[in-house]
């Protein structure tokens, strides 16, 4: 013993570096989007709502996202899809109410999961109190909290709303409001400080409930130029977003401010994060959103709205890696959501647009940051028909039927091939959206059986993601030649590569290492070469 001891003496003391801390959350996750009204309906109003979510979250955990976020759940007006919310601080009576949410919340932390709730700062319903007081008093302070102008024969200046037609109406009184969305959506007015300040008394509200955080619905808006100058061009946004023909509406500098307290209110709350809607044509502006300060996350929209082929989707990867790594952020990819497309129609519909979308979400699990997944997109939905009857979309409205409207992509979440696809329980009321006759083929109890379905392809990919952290928090580089666009991304002691064929031949592709997932089981491998077929995408990892 005591030779031992002295050995010790001599032995000079090995300094044991301290672990270092995991990186955050919300930097590597895939978070799952809900249309709430649209995933589960528990009490057979043909609304899905919070306890529909609820009983559905073993669903999510065991496909293995991390995170799910919900559009607003919030009381509101009814005319944008919950966009136009009454009262931030409570829960609309179709979904439930406050300690439902706070049940949720429990249910999903005890599953690993997180929850970012919607958060809608640029307008409120025209059912919000302050509006109605704004409305029976035009020198009450709440007046002051939106953007009125006074009675004239023309609006005050050239906007336009998102949703078609002038930015203004006016009041019973004669008086101008503005709103860059629907009628029914005033614009808030964030150079009055009460606005500011409701808003960081919501956002403790929901974070002292448990939830890890928000998506910030226009995180671009909410300040206009104080002078209410014309835009200096007509309403034409790029296929990227707004540019310098929305300099008066959008994007104004005042607006990071709100963004930097916002970080400071989440620094108060561990493993929080506030991601952003940001539809800017210019991805460095976009970028700068999620600098260390302002939002953990703004939303790169660039694979969402680029047409299949290698040059936009290289083009659209490379430039978000490059300006997000100038601020230090991951990038947030998201290939659907809510307001776009189906993917599968996007791509070109049937088969093929099929095999598009199965290739494409290869290419996105494989990219280094978050991924967004929308409800129903692991399931190769198809944009759904809805009879221009049924639709409630304003946009349709609006536009005099000009625009379809984002009816198509909220359809009702199909879970079993029965009559309803098990949206509702039996003997339920219609549901808000009618159901395609042929949604049963894609529910979910269809394809869990199946090896070679759409959701099979999604479960095994996002577990792969996990276990090969190159993937998700590498380094990567794009590379192109012909049709094929590979990523490679080295990490954690690893490389992967995920390599696309997005042209019509079949092409031979040198991938040395072994194949961790391919999009179709025509994918063949020779030693060290695989054959890709025309729309497919394979996981390599090298020797």
């Amino acid at each position: 013993m005591a030779r031992r001891l002295s050995l010790a003496r001599t032995q000079p003391r090995r300094r044991v570096a301290p672990a270092a801390a995991p990186a955050p959350w919300w930097r590597d996750a895939v978070v799952y989007q809900v249309y709430l009204r649209s995933f589960a309906d528990s009490d057979g109003d043909g609304i899905g709502d919070l306890r529909g979510l609820r009983q559905r979250l073993p669903y999510l955990s065991w496909l293995g996202v991390g995170a799910v976020w919900i559009n607003p759940h919030y009381p509101s007006g009814g005319a944008d899809g919950g966009y136009d919310v009454v009262d931030y601080r409570a829960v609309d009576p179709d979904y439930g109410d406050v300690s439902d949410l706070e049940a949720l919340v429990d249910d999903a932390r005890r599953l690993g999961l997180k929850v970012v709730l919607d958060v809608v700062p640029n307008h409120t319903s025209d059912q919000h109190p302050w509006f109605q007081a704004a409305l029976a008093d035009p020198d009450s302070p709440e007046a002051a909290r939106y953007h009125f102008a006074p009675a004239s024969e023309e609006p005050p200046n050239n906007w336009r709303s998102l949703f078609g037609g002038p930015a203004w109406s006016r009041t019973p009184d004669g008086r101008w409001y503005l709103h860059l969305f629907a009628p029914e959506q005033p614009d808030l007015n964030w150079r009055d400080p009460v606005v500011a300040e409701d808003f960081e008394r919501t956002l403790r509200f929901w974070l002292d409930r448990g939830v890890s955080g928000f998506r910030v619905d226009v995180a671009y808006g909410l300040y206009k130029d104080a002078g209410l100058r014309d835009n200096p061009g007509s309403y034409s946004p790029t296929l990227f977003g707004h540019g310098p023909e929305q300099a008066m509406t959008w994007n104004q500098p005042e607006v990071h401010d709100v963004w930097r307290r916002w970080r400071s209110i989440c620094d108060e709350y561990p493993d929080t994060m506030l991601v952003g809607e940001v539809c800017l044509a210019d991805l460095e502006q976009v970028a700068l959103y999620s600098r260390p300060d302002e939002l953990h996350q703004s939303l790169s929209f660039r694979l969402l709205k680029s047409p299949w082929a290698v040059a936009p989707f290289a083009e659209a990867i490379s430039s978000a890696l490059d300006a997000y790594g100038r601020v230090g952020a991951p990038v947030s990819w998201v290939l659907g959501n809510h307001d776009k497309e189906r993917q599968v129609t996007r791509f070109g519909g049937g088969e093929v647009g099929t095999a598009r979308a199965r290739a494409a979400a290869l290419l996105t699990l494989a990219l280094p940051g978050s991924a967004y997944l929308y409800a129903g997109d692991e399931l190769g939905l198809p944009q759904a028909h809805v009879p221009d009857e049924a639709k409630k979309d304003p946009i349709f409205h609006r536009s005099g039927g000009a625009r379809a409207g984002r009816d198509g992509c909220r359809v009702p979440m199909p879970w079993n091939p029965t009559e309803g696809v098990g949206f509702s329980p039996e003997g339920a009321a219609e549901p808000w959206l009618p159901i395609p006759a042929d949604w049963g083929r894609y529910a979910v109890s269809v394809q869990t059986g199946q090896g070679g379905s759409t959701l099979t392809l999604h479960r095994r990919a996002l577990a792969l993601r996990k276990a090969h952290p190159a993937f998700a928090s590498g380094s990567a580089t794009v590379t192109t030649r012909g049709d094929v666009l590979t990523i490679r991304s080295v990490g954690g002691g690893e490389a992967v590569r995920c390599v696309v064929n997005m042209g019509s031949e079949t092409v031979l592709a040198g991938c040395p290492g072994q194949v961790l997932l391919a999009s179709t089981a025509a994918v063949r491998r020779s030693g060290g070469t695989v054959a890709l077929p025309p729309d497919s995408a394979v996981w390599v990892l090298e020797d």
